[in-house]
């Protein structure tokens, strides 16, 4: 598998995975109806760098990179992830996410923090804990669920 920044010809394949994880609306604060146009706007904005993971042909995955604050807080990046559904459970994201650390740590960033992982995505907190992310604070009810109504959200940190 190539992780590799995306390209402007890779837009429809990161929709195809960008779509239904936001529709189904149980990872991302992002709006379930949110328009393919206004999704990709937000993937790729120019204030982050996008990357792919593609296994030869195909593309599996995706996340970004960026500053997670202005300032005084731009040692401390911030990514987001996301699989196509077909590749879920295959250390897709574990690849992408052992890729950007080490893109973190060449940028210079010293530490990484996700902001808003949804308490009841047991698998990213899994994962993120089985690399050495820690949970430093709790977001009590912060997430609507569609399911399961308000949930925690988590923030966790690591050092680089």
């Amino acid at each position: 598998m190539l992780i590799r920044p995306a390209r402007a010809e890779d837009r429809s394949a990161i929709w195809t995975i960008l779509e239904p994880v936001i529709r189904a609306g149980e990872t991302y604060t992002l709006d379930r109806d949110m328009s393919e146009a206004d999704a990709l706007d937000y993937w790729l904005d120019p204030g982050k760098e996008t990357f792919v993971a593609d296994d030869g042909g195909s593309i599996i995955g995706t996340y970004y990179i960026r500053s997670n604050q202005a300032g005084g807080g731009n040692h401390v990046c911030n990514c987001g992830y996301m699989t196509a559904p077909a590749a879920a459970g295959q250390g897709v994201a574990r690849i992408m996410h052992q890729h950007s650390l080490a893109h973190a740590r060449q940028r210079g960033f010293r530490a990484m923090q996700f902001n808003f992982v949804v308490s009841s995505n047991e698998r990213a907190v899994r994962l993120w804990q089985s690399l050495d992310f820690q949970v430093v604070g709790r977001l009590p009810g912060a997430f609507r669920h569609p399911t399961l109504g308000f949930v925690d959200a988590l923030v966790m940190y690591r050092d680089l």
